[in-house]
């Protein structure tokens, strides 16, 4: 008959491990929130279809052209959305990135690729963060 965990018995070091690993968990989990929603309500397509507006936002990303409060928001986050294949972005932030960078790709090409080179120089990220918002 089991009579349950004493101070020396493994079980309960397996308890306590089982605890601080929950802790330790919980503490990385919360560092993984999502970056800031505030403008996750961005009309996109409407940024996409004004080339000017495009420009604008992608002047602000290559640091030749001054931000705005929304461009500057979105501009803080790409270092690490890139690099982390946009693992902290909401559905929302990834639909947003999809469309920046398909806009870029159909209107002025030579721009995204120079986007893509300031943000990942290497190559190394860029097939992943594509995969990463390609079904949002």
């Amino acid at each position: 008959m089991y009579t349950g965990c004493n101070k020396k018995d493994p079980c309960q070091i397996k308890m306590k491990f089982l605890v601080i690993l929950s802790a330790i968990l919980a503490v990385v989990s919360s560092e993984g929130d999502t970056y800031s929603t505030d403008n996750d309500d961005l009309d996109i397509e409407s940024v996409v279809q004004n080339v000017e507006i495009l420009k604008g936002f992608l002047g602000c990303f290559l640091d030749t052209d001054q931000c705005n409060n929304i461009s500057a928001d979105f501009k803080k986050d790409i270092p690490e959305a890139v690099m982390q294949a946009c693992a902290r972005c909401t559905p929302a932030q990834k639909h947003i990135f999809r469309i920046f960078l398909e806009g870029l790709m159909a209107k002025i090409p030579n721009d995204y690729h120079i986007f893509k080179n300031k943000y990942d120089p290497e190559n190394k990220y860029f097939d992943a963060l594509e995969a990463a918002v390609s079904q949002s």
